[in-house]
C-alpha cells in the first residue's frame, strides 16, 4: 500500500524522536550507574546534548529555506542514526566524553528534522488542518517521550542503560526507511534570495522580534524551557538519592510525562476548535507551575504518586500549548521565513536546554534539591505571567494565514 507524504512524515516523525528520547533517556542514568555521577556532571552531560537546539537551529533554519524538505529530513534521519550507533559504542566501552559528543550529534539530527517537519507540514495542510495535523505529528513525539523512560528504566534494571543506545540506532532506522521513498515532488523548494548567513539569521529573528504575537511566544518558550530543563537535569538524582525511588519506579515517574504528552497530542484537535487560543497560551505554563508544587510536596510523601502526576501536567498542558503556538506561527509566518522564523522560535523554545540544565545542577549541588524544585516552579509561573502581560492574552481566535512579510 502506498503510503501519502504526511503519513511518511508521521512514521519518520515517531523513529527519529524515539531516537532522540531513548538517548536522552538513558544518558543520565548512564552517568550515574555506570560513570557514579553527581547531579553535576549530569546536568553538564545533559547541557551538551541539549546544546545542540542552542547552536544548530538557526544555521539549520537556513538550510529548510533554501533546500527541499525531503532532502533536509533524510539527512536529518541519517545523522541520528550514525549519532546512535557511536552513542552506543561509546557507552559499552565506558568513555564518557565521545558518549556525550555522540549525543549532541543526535540531538543536531533531530533538531534539523524538527524544523524541516514544521515547514513541510504548512506546505501539505491546509490552515483548517494544521491544528489537527500538528497534533498528529506531536503525537509520534508524545507516544515516543512516554515509552522511553520507562523501556530505558527496565533495561537499567535488568541489564544496562547502554540498550538504549541499541534501540535508537533501530528507531533511527526506521524513520530512514520511510523518507527514503517520500515522493518529491510534493515539497518543491520555494525560491530564496541567496544572502549572505548572518544576513538570513537576521531576517528571521527580526520578524520575530517585531511581531507582537510571536515575540510573546518567544519569551514564555525562554521562561518555560529553562525551567523544564532544569527540571530534567535533576530529576533522577533527586528520585533515587531524595524521594528513594529505584530505577524501574523513576523510569515510571518519567513515563507519567509522555503519557500527558499524549493526552495533549490526542485532545489537541478538539481543543483548539473549541477553546480560545489565548486560554490554552495560559493553561500550559499555569499547570506547569502547579506541576513544580507538587513536586515539592512529594519529597515529605512516600511514593510515586505526587511526582508521576506533576509529570503528567508538565507533559498534557505544555503539549496543548506547543500545538498552539505552532499553528500560529505556521498561520502568521510567509512561506519565504518559515524555517528561519521556526528557527528562531526553537531556539527560544529548545535553547534554553544547555542553560536550563547547568542551572539545574548548580542548584541541586549548592542548595539542595528541595530549593532546586522550588526555583523551578517559580520559572514556570513566570512563563505563565508572560502571556498575561504580553498580547498572547487578547488572542480569542486563530489569526488569518499570512502571505507576506509583514507583522
Amino acid at each position: 500500500m502506498s503510503l501519502s507524504p504526511f503519513m511518511r512524515l508521521q512514521g519518520a516523525a515517531a523513529g527519529v524522536h524515539a531516537g532522540d528520547q531513548l538517548t536522552l533517556a538513558a544518558l543520565p542514568l548512564t552517568a550515574v550507574l555506570l560513570f557514579d555521577a553527581g547531579p553535576g556532571l549530569v546536568g553538564v552531560l545533559v547541557a551538551i546534548q541539549g546544546a545542540a537546539w542552542l547552536l544548530v537551529s538557526l544555521p539549520a533554519g537556513i538550510i529548510v529555506d533554501r533546500l527541499t524538505a525531503q532532502r533536509v529530513l533524510l539527512g536529518a534521519a541519517l545523522l541520528s542514526l550514525a549519532a546512535a550507533s557511536t552513542a552506543f559504542a561509546a557507552a559499552v566501552a565506558g568513555v564518557l566524553w565521545p558518549l556525550a559528543a555522540a549525543t549532541f550529534a543526535g540531538a543536531a539530527g533531530t533538531v534539523s528534522f524538527v524544523l524541516a517537519t514544521t515547514t513541510i507540514a504548512a506546505q501539505l495542510l491546509a490552515p483548517a488542518q494544521l491544528p489537527a495535523g500538528n497534533a498528529r505529528l506531536e503525537l509520534a513525539r508524545a507516544a515516543a517521550t512516554l515509552a522511553a523512560p520507562f523501556i530505558v528504566g527496565e533495561l537499567a534494571t535488568r541489564l544496562s542503560p547502554t540498550w538504549g543506545y541499541a534501540l535508537a540506532i533501530a528507531a533511527s532506522a526506521i524513520a530512514v526507511v520511510f523518507l527514503a521513498r517520500m515522493d518529491r515532488r510534493t515539497m518543491a523548494g520555494r525560491p530564496f534570495a541567496r544572502q549572505p548567513l548572518l544576513d538570513a539569521v537576521r531576517e528571521g529573528a527580526v520578524f520575530v522580534l517585531h511581531h507582537r504575537l510571536l515575540r510573546g511566544i518567544a519569551l514564555c518558550a525562554i521562561f518555560w524551557n529553562l525551567s523544564f530543563f532544569a527540571l530534567w537535569a535533576i530529576f533522577v538524582p533527586f528520585a533515587l538519592n531524595i524521594l528513594a525511588l529505584d530505577p524501574r519506579q523513576t523510569g515510571a515517574v518519567q513515563m507519567a510525562y509522555g503519557a500527558g504528552l499524549i493526552a495533549g497530542a490526542l485532545s489537541g484537535g478538539a481543543v483548539l476548535t473549541r477553546l480560545p487560543p489565548n486560554v490554552t497560551l495560559l493553561f500550559g505554563p499555569g499547570v506547569s507551575a502547579a506541576a513544580g508544587l507538587l513536586l515539592w510536596l512529594s519529597v515529605g510523601t512516600p511514593g510515586w504518586a505526587l511526582p508521576a502526576v506533576a509529570h503528567f501536567l508538565v507533559g498534557f498542558g505544555p503539549m496543548l500549548w506547543l500545538i498552539c503556538q505552532t499553528t500560529v506561527r505556521q498561520l502568521v509566518t510567509p512561506p519565504e521565513l518559515l524555517g528561519r522564523v521556526n528557527a528562531t522560535i526553537q531556539v527560544a523554545i529548545y535553547g534554553m536546554r544547555p542553560l536550563g540544565a547547568l542551572l539545574g545542577g548548580w542548584l541541586g549541588a549548592a542548595f539542595g534539591y528541595e530549593t532546586a524544585v522550588v526555583a523551578i516552579a517559580a520559572g514556570f509561573a513566570t512563563s505563565c505571567a508572560v502571556v498575561l502581560v504580553t498580547p498572547l492574552i487578547g488572542l480569542r481566535v486563530m489569526p488569518a494565514q499570512t502571505s507576506t512579510a509583514s507583522a
